[in-house]
């Protein structure tokens, strides 16, 4: 079975991460799995795992600034070389290239599987933009031949906000890790020390409007007490506004911003909390990492699956209240939490649990 997946380019999202990931065991198992690349650029290509590429890009010249359109031009003729049995859409973000392919290809389409990953309801959108979205959402699901929540509470939401009939919806928990990354998470903070003085805070995402680290930020200002630290792992467009609001707050002496660092086992090993800050998720893989790692975790309710990650080992609050946020973060340290529990609902997102049965449901479509 020939399983092709579609993806812009090695830039770090989250989505991109958990394909190649679901990719590579899929290949371990013995499928033939197939990746259309639109661009060679982005920093996954560091740690990308080595299977079968093929390259949209023309020569040096980048595509990132219409990526979609490109996409869409260059991916029939892929198609139609490597004919594929199943085609893999990786998330919301890619389900227009989906949409376009059905449309282009026709009957000679395969069966194309959407991976739900994003939150569905978008309640940091105004009404007007949000119904649009709601709309856009239910146009497009005759394209897709089986659709995929990424937790069990996420099931009601595709059925409804879509208006999908159950029978077309599976849940499959998201790839978020390898169960040896599970262990090193938690090896990683058994073995830290932790014995710093002041509290250490740890948000890990792109620096995008999406992950509203403006919110964490200010939060952070209003709670901080002056040996507390917040390190703010990742890269993107967002830095240089992210860094002027620092300065602005004066909380310059505090905060830390390293970039991309990959592995992350040590920098959770020494967080005292982890904040999610985001306006909206699908699942929010960083928590898995918290979780794994039995990190106490502040999160904004920005998705329906985050109460079944957090539970009581940590504390959830209305998205952008920033005022809220910073006074879980302040309470945080006093949550009792139990890592063994948090470490065992990580293990749920395995990649090695969770692969099989997506080539159970491939198998199942292509036949």
């Amino acid at each position: 079975m020939r399983i092709l997946t579609f993806l812009h380019s090695f830039e770090p999202g989250g989505v991109e991460r958990d394909a190649l990931r679901l990719n590579d065991e899929w290949a371990r198992l013995g499928a033939d799995v197939q990746i259309a690349l639109g661009r060679r650029e982005g920093r996954l290509a560091d740690e990308a795992p080595d299977l079968p590429y093929t390259m949209m890009q023309n020569g040096h010249f980048s595509t990132a600034s219409f990526e979609t359109l490109w996409m869409i031009f260059k991916l029939p003729a892929v198609i139609r070389a490597l004919q594929p049995d199943i085609l893999f859409c990786a998330g919301n973000t890619y389900s227009i290239v989906a949409v376009a392919m059905r449309l282009i290809l026709g009957r000679a389409c395969p069966p194309i599987v959407l991976k739900v990953s994003n939150d569905l309801q978008r309640r940091d959108l105004r009404a007007p933009m949000r119904w649009a979205y709601h709309i856009w959402l239910r146009v497009q699901v005759p394209a897709f031949d089986a659709i995929v929540a990424m937790a069990e509470p996420a099931r009601a939401e595709v059925e409804s906000v879509m208006r999908v009939l159950p029978s077309r919806v599976t849940v499959i928990n998201n790839a978020s890790l390898g169960i040896a990354e599970l262990a090193q998470f938690a090896t990683a903070r058994d073995a830290a020390s932790r014995d710093h003085s002041g509290r250490r805070f740890l948000a890990v995402g792109r620096l995008v409007g999406q992950k509203n680290f403006a919110l964490l930020l200010r939060a952070f200002a209003r709670m901080r007490r002056p040996d507390d630290r917040l390190t703010l792992i990742g890269e993107g467009e967002k830095r240089a506004m992210l860094e002027r609001l620092i300065r602005d707050l004066g909380i310059a002496d505090s905060v830390i911003m390293p970039g991309h660092i990959n592995p992350l086992h040590d920098a959770f090993g020494q967080a005292d909390a982890f904040v999610l800050s985001s306006d909206y998720e699908g699942l929010g893989v960083v928590v898995v990492e918290a979780l794994a790692a039995g990190v106490p975790v502040v999160a904004t309710d920005c998705c329906i699956n985050m109460k079944v990650l957090v539970k009581a080992d940590g504390l959830l609050v209305s998205i952008k209240d920033v005022d809220a946020l910073a006074r879980a973060m302040e309470q945080i340290s006093g949550v009792a939490t139990d890592p063994a529990a948090m470490r065992a609902r990580a293990r749920g997102f395995a990649v090695e649990t969770v692969a099989p049965k997506w080539l159970t449901l491939f198998a199942e479509l292509s036949a």
